[in-house]
């Protein structure tokens, strides 16, 4: 998700300054333990939003130019750009999987024993799961269900990279026996002349003037 509108969103709401903006997310998502953003962030964010005419700012609390001191308010052209961002849906990143590359190197490069690193991420899930669990179960359900439904999707993208591990684990002979792609590596710079298709280096215009 991109941080730029959940600050616009929150600005939206009421007027805010950096720190109370971040605060805001913060308790939003459950703690930086769930999802950190650093208060750098906020401010950059906060800048480029003012450049592009999202923001502005609208008084400053106290002496000087601190960007922790700055009150901004939303603009007609960013509640434009926050009902844009409303009306889309979100593109899940799934394929990005840092594990699924692990394991595919440790095949490849032959550095690394597939089924142990399987077994070590399992473990990492379930503790993972194990923390989730144990914080979802403290929020009270009658003022933080906002946060109880973000763990509950956490929980449940967790039980299913579980269960992936387990196919892997089963069609791990399968992959191994299969070839992984390479890429086709073509030679850097321009053509030489006459080189026509995908033949490289063009064939020698003497070679079918040879006689015997």
């Amino acid at each position: 998700m991109s941080v730029r509108y959940a600050v616009l969103g929150l600005i939206s709401q009421k007027p805010r300054h950096g720190y109370e903006t971040r605060m805001a997310f913060e308790n939003l998502v459950g703690g930086d333990e769930t999802w950190e953003v650093k208060p750098a962030q906020i401010y950059t964010t906060l800048d480029r939003l003012e450049e592009a005419g999202l923001v502005e700012r609208s008084s400053d609390l106290g002496e000087g130019e601190e960007p922790s001191r700055r009150v901004y308010k939303i603009t007609p052209l960013g509640e434009e750009a926050l009902q844009e961002w409303f009306s889309g849906g979100v593109v899940p990143g799934h394929q990005r999987d840092e594990f699924f590359i692990k394991l595919i190197i440790g095949l490849v490069s032959g550095r690394a024993n597939p089924e142990r690193l399987i077994q070590t991420q399992r473990s990492l899930l379930f503790q993972e799961m194990h923390a989730a669990t144990t914080q979802r179960d403290e929020y009270d359900p009658h003022t933080e269900m906002a946060q109880i439904l973000l763990l509950d999707k956490s929980i449940m993208h967790l039980e299913a990279d579980l269960r992936w591990l387990d196919m892997i684990e089963m069609r791990l002979e399968t992959i191994k026996g299969q070839p992984l792609p390479e890429p086709q590596i073509r030679r850097r710079g321009r053509p030489r002349k006459g080189d026509k298709g995908s033949t490289y280096p063009p064939p020698d215009p003497l070679s079918d003037c040879e006689t015997g």
